[in-house]
């Protein structure tokens, strides 16, 4: 029998600055009302100076691994960093994030798939247990985002936030509360200039040499839009095939928290009531890799996640690239987020 990934814990964590829409307001020309009517964001947090994307992931990591206390034997055997904003372009972030962690030699790596970066890495911990590589992985979403934007882009500014979250997964039975039953994972690269940071990379390698735009994030956002509401919907319902759900059996969609709108419009397209479709994009805004395991954190903290429950998550980022996951949910001490001083 194939072995399957069994959650084991979660945690999240944003840092301690909190950025309102009336601190955007005095930076730029608008309102309450039109960043909330276009987005559905109030508050977002941004990361202090100095303070880097391995210290969001280790935050969080350390809430997941005390979340997993019956985990038994050596904490876990691997960690995977989903980011888009790594302390370094070389080397990767994830070593030293488990270094932190006193994790040991442990393989370590990092995953860049933008906002379906935790998804894309969940899949990859979920090969590893089933292919015997690995028996407890540490699965971590982290960005510093705001360190990449441009200050002077209302656009961006109004959305973004920095954060990190984790979650353990073990080894296990597919019948098991909070084992992982189905994945779907896609690309396109046509579409790579819709969500994009064009210099800086091995192509445009000096980013003093490029325009000023173009040395920060950009997206077109309502490509974006049109593109993520197809994307998440696909493979939404994609994943649920794999699993063998319906719609109506899917007790909690929580998808990365782009855009209130865009979340509203996949349960819509999804036919999965609204009661059903959990956020917490108000207060966090988007975190990128970090959104689906935050939102997941936040939502078992609050009660909302229950043991038995079926959970559908979904995600569409830069790339362009998408995926989505279902399984159920596991019994799991959880800690609300944590916030301030980092460990």
């Amino acid at each position: 029998m194939r072995r399957s990934s069994v959650i084991a814990g979660i945690g999240g964590y944003t840092p301690d600055q909190v950025i309102t829409n009336a601190d955007l307001c005095r930076r730029f020309d608008t309102t309450q009302e039109w960043i909330v009517s276009r987005t559905g964001i109030s508050t977002r947090y941004r990361v202090a100076p100095g303070q880097s994307t391995s210290d969001l992931a280790v935050a969080a990591a350390q809430a997941a691994l005390e979340s997993a206390v019956d985990l038994g034997g050596p904490a876990v055997d691997l960690v995977i960093l989903a980011t888009t904003t790594p302390d370094r372009p070389c080397p990767a972030t994830a070593p030293l994030v488990a270094a932190r962690l006193g994790l040991d030699t442990i393989p370590a790596f990092d995953l860049s798939a933008v906002c379906s970066g935790f998804v894309y890495a969940l899949s990859v911990a979920d090969g590893m247990i089933a292919a015997g590589t690995a028996r407890r992985v540490l699965v971590i979403g982290a960005d510093a985002f705001t360190t990449i934007l441009n200050p002077g882009d209302r656009a961006t500014a109004t959305v973004f936030g920095d954060g990190a979250g984790a979650m353990v997964l073990r080894a296990g039975e597919a019948g098991e509360p909070g084992a992982l039953l189905g994945f779907d994972l896609g690309a396109d690269g046509n579409q790579a200039d819709l969500i994009t940071v064009a210099a800086g990379g091995s192509a445009r390698p000096d980013p003093r040499e490029a325009d000023e735009a173009d040395r920060w994030f950009a997206m077109r956002g309502q490509a974006v839009y049109r593109h993520a509401v197809l994307r998440m919907t696909e493979t939404a319902r994609a994943a649920m095939a794999v699993a063998g759900w319906q719609p109506n059996e899917v007790d909690r969609l929580v998808a990365h928290q782009a855009n209130a709108r865009i979340l509203t419009t996949v349960g819509a397209e999804l036919e999965i009531p609204p009661d059903r479709v959990y956020s917490n994009i108000t207060n966090v805004g988007n975190t990128v890799a970090a959104s689906v395991p935050l939102a997941l954190a936040d939502a078992a903290a609050a009660g909302v996640l229950r043991r038995g429950d079926r959970v559908l998550v979904s995600a569409f980022g830069g790339g362009t690239t998408w995926g989505a996951a279902a399984f159920t949910w596991p019994e799991l001490a959880v800690a609300a987020r944590t916030k301030g001083d980092l460990p």
